[in-house]
C-alpha cells in the first residue's frame, strides 16, 4: 500500500473533484458503513463541501450525480473554512480567514458579514507538499532505507515532531554548532531485524581451527605440486648438462638451451643451482608444515603487545582488555587515514595542508640567517616539522603502526571471535544503523507554507499573499479585518504557526498597529462541526435545492447562503450565424 500510495488515483485534482467515477465508489462506502440501505435511492437530505470558487462544470456533475444516481431529494454545498469560521465567530463582521487545506490555503477576507470573493486568494501548498517535500528529504538523505521511509512515516514525523520556526533563518543557523545539533535532533528508530550470530564463541573458535588446518593443507598440496614441477624441470636441465659432458652435437645443445631460454652453459649452471636451492627450500616448508595444524589457531601468540598487556583470567577483565586491543587498533587506522587525507590535500592547491606547508618552508628558509644556538631537536616532537613539509607524510612512522597493527590483529583474531581485519571497529550498532536525524527537516518542510519557492511553486507565501490582499483594501477596513484572523484547517496544527504569522504581521503592519490572530477550536473538525449546525438549522430545507430547481433551474444551480461561494450562471452560448454559401463559376 506505501509503495503506490502517491500513485493511487484519487477523484480529486488538487482540491477540486473531477474523476466522479471513483467519487461514486466512495459515495457507495460512505453510505454502506452509514447504514443506508434504502434500494436505488438515498432518501436522505446533503449538505456537501466543495473548493471555494467551485467551477460550475464541476459543480453540475456533482449535482447530476446525486439527484439521478442516488436520487437524494435535496442538496445544499458550502465551503469547509467559512463553516469553520461560522461556528467560531458567528457575529464578526470582519475577519480574515486562513483556509489550510491539503492541497491548497485559501485566505478570504468576510467584509460585513460576507465573504469578499474578487479580494481572495488562493495558495497552491498545502498539507501534501509538507507531508511530500519532507519524504523527499529523508530519501534523498538516507537512501539505504528507501524501502523504510514511507508516505505515512513522513506524515507521522510531521505531526509529532515537526514546527514552523518563528525566525527560520536564524533557527537553521543554529544547527550548524554541533553541540546544538546532539542536544536538539531527534533520532527515529526505525523498524529493524537483530542479526543473532548463528555460532557461539566455542563453535567459532573450533571453526577457525578447522578453516585453518585446512588451509595448511591446502598450501601443502600447493607446494608438493610445485616441487614436483621443480624437480621435473631440474632433471630436464641436468639431461641438458649430460649432453654437454659427453660432448653431444653443437646443434642439438643449443637447441635445449633455446627451449629453456638460457644463452650458454653458464646459465644452465647457473639455473640449475638455483633450482636446487628452490627444491631445498619447499622441502623444508613441507616438513615444517607437517606439525600437528590444531595448534596454529590455538596456540598464543608471542608478541612484544602481550608483554605490554598479559592476558587477563577474569571474563570481565578479558572484555575490558579486549575493548582497549580494539581502540587501540582504532587508533592507528585514524592516523593511517589522517595521514593519508593529509598526503592527498598536499597533492592538491589551495588546500590548508599545502598553505600550512609552505608557511613553515618559508619559515625555515628565513632563519638561516639567524646564527644563534636554538634548542631545536632537544625535544622529539621537534622532529615533527619535517613530517608536515614532507609530501610522503612519514613512511618509517607508517611502518611502525603497520608492524603494531598487525601484533593487534592477530592477538585479537586469537581472542576475539567476532573480529574481523576488514570491519571498521567503530561498528555502528544495528539500532543506530537503523536510526533516522530528524534535524534541520522538522522546520525545512513545514517552512514551505511561507516560502514555496523551496519547492519550485512560484508563489507567494502566507504572510506575502495577506499582505497583497490588506492592500486591496482601505487603511480603516484592513485594521477591522486584522483585529480578527482566524486560522482554521489541518495545518493550523502545526506548532508555531500562529507566533510567526504574529511576527510576519508585526512587519507587515504599520508601527503599534493592533491585529488579533484566533484558531478555530478544533482546527480539523471545526469545518464538520459547525455545517452539523446548518444542517440542523430550520432554515437548511430554504438553503438545498430540491429535485424541482435541479430539474428546472440547471444542473449548476445551487442557493447562496454565508459558508456557500457565489452563484454565477454560466453564460450561455453564442450561436454563430453561418455566412451565406456565395455560387462560383467555374474558370474555364
Amino acid at each position: 500500500m506505501e509503495a503506490v500510495r502517491l500513485q493511487l488515483k484519487s477523484q480529486f485534482d488538487r482540491n477540486v473533484v473531477t474523476h466522479y467515477d471513483v467519487q461514486e465508489q466512495i459515495f457507495d462506502y460512505s453510505f454502506s458503513h452509514l447504514s443506508i440501505n434504502t434500494e436505488q435511492s438515498v432518501n436522505h437530505p446533503i449538505l456537501l463541501t466543495e473548493a471555494f470558487l467551485n467551477p460550475n462544470y464541476c459543480r453540475q456533475f456533482m449535482s447530476e450525480l446525486l439527484f439521478e444516481c442516488y436520487q437524494v431529494p435535496a442538496v445544499c454545498y458550502g465551503v469547509d473554512c467559512l463553516f469553520s469560521y461560522q461556528k467560531n465567530n458567528p457575529a464578526a463582521q470582519y475577519g480574515l480567514v486562513v483556509g489550510c487545506g491539503y492541497h491548497c490555503i485559501h485566505i478570504i477576507p468576510i467584509v460585513d458579514f460576507k465573504p469578499d470573493y474578487s479580494r481572495s486568494r488562493r495558495i497552491d501548498i498545502g498539507g501534501f507538499h509538507v507531508v511530500n517535500y519532507l519524504y523527499r528529504l529523508l530519501q534523498l538523505k538516507y537512501p539505504a532505507h528507501f524501502a523504510a521511509i514511507t508516505p505515512s512515516r513522513a506524515e507521522e514525523l510531521i505531526h509529532e515532531h515537526s514546527r514552523i520556526a518563528i525566525d527560520y533563518k536564524e533557527e537553521v543557523n543554529k544547527w550548524a554548532d554541533l553541540d546544538y545539533y546532539n542536544k536538539n535532533v531527534r533520532r527515529i528508530q526505525l523498524p529493524f531485524n537483530i542479526t543473532t550470530p548463528a555460532l557461539t564463541p566455542e563453535q567459532q573458535l573450533a571453526r577457525r581451527k578447522e578453516l585453518a588446518k585446512k588451509l595448511v593443507e591446502m598450501n601443502a598440496r600447493k607446494r608438493e605440486e610445485r616441487l614436483a614441477e621443480e624437480e621435473e624441470q631440474l632433471n630436464q636441465l641436468l639431461a641438458i648438462q649430460e649432453m654437454v659432458e659427453f660432448n653431444d652435437a653443437e646443434k642439438n645443445i643449443q637447441e635445449a638451451l633455446k627451449s629453456f631460454e638460457l644463452k650458454d652453459v653458464n646459465d644452465l649452471i647457473k639455473s640449475i643451482n638455483q633450482l636446487r636451492s628452490k627444491i631445498e627450500k619447499t622441502k623444508q616448508k613441507i616438513c615444517g608444515a607437517n606439525v600437528v595444524t590444531d595448534t596454529i589457531a590455538t596456540e598464543e601468540p608471542k608478541l612484544k603487545i602481550m608483554k605490554e598487556m598479559p592476558v587477563p583470567k577474569k571474563d570481565e577483565d578479558m572484555k575490558k582488555w579486549i575493548s582497549d586491543l580494539r581502540e587501540k587498533r582504532q587508533r592507528i587506522l585514524d592516523k593511517r587515514s589522517a595521514r593519508k587525507q593529509r598526503k592527498q590535500d598536499m597533492a592538491k592547491r589551495r588546500t590548508a595542508a599545502s598553505w600550512e606547508r609552505m608557511r613553515i618552508i618559508s619559515q625555515l628558509a628565513g632563519n638561516k640567517k639567524d646564527k644563534r644556538d636554538d634548542d631545536f631537536g632537544m625535544r622529539d616532537e621537534d622532529w615533527d616539522v619535517y613530517k608536515v613539509i614532507n609530501k610522503d607524510g612519514g613512511d618509517s612512522d607508517s611502518e611502525e603502526e603497520q608492524e603494531k597493527l598487525i601484533e593487534l590483529e592477530e592477538v585479537l583474531r586469537q581472542y576475539d571471535p567476532v573480529f574481523s581485519e576488514n570491519s571498521n571497529e567503530q561498528e555502528l550498532n544495528p539500532e543506530e544503523a537503523h536510526q533516522l536525524h530528524f534535524g534541520t527537516e522538522h522546520i525545512r518542510a513545514p517552512e514551505v507554507l511561507f516560502q514555496p519557492s523551496m519547492i519550485g511553486v512560484s508563489q507567494a507565501g502566507i504572510a506575502e499573499t495577506i499582505e497583497y490582499i490588506l492592500k486591496q483594501f482601505n487603511e480603516e477596513t484592513a485594521t477591522n479585518l486584522v483585529s480578527n484572523i482566524f486560522i482554521t484547517g489541518g495545518c493550523g496544527n502545526l506548532p508555531g504557526l500562529k507566533d510567526r504569522l504574529r511576527k510576519e504581521l508585526m512587519e507587515i503592519r504599520p508601527f503599534q498597529s493592533m491585529f488579533n490572530i484566533s484558531e478555530a477550536s478544533n482546527l480539523m473538525l471545526d469545518s464538520w462541526f459547525g455545517a452539523k449546525e446548518m444542517a440542523l438549522s430550520d432554515d437548511f430545507a430554504k438553503l438545498s435545492i430540491s429535485v424541482n430547481e435541479y430539474e428546472e433551474k440547471g444542473m449548476e444551480y445551487f442557493k447562496e447562503h454565508f459558508a456557500s461561494n457565489v452563484f454565477v450562471p454560466s453564460p450561455s452560448a453564442i450561436p454563430v450565424e453561418e455566412s451565406p454559401q456565395t455560387s462560383q463559376t467555374p474558370v474555364s
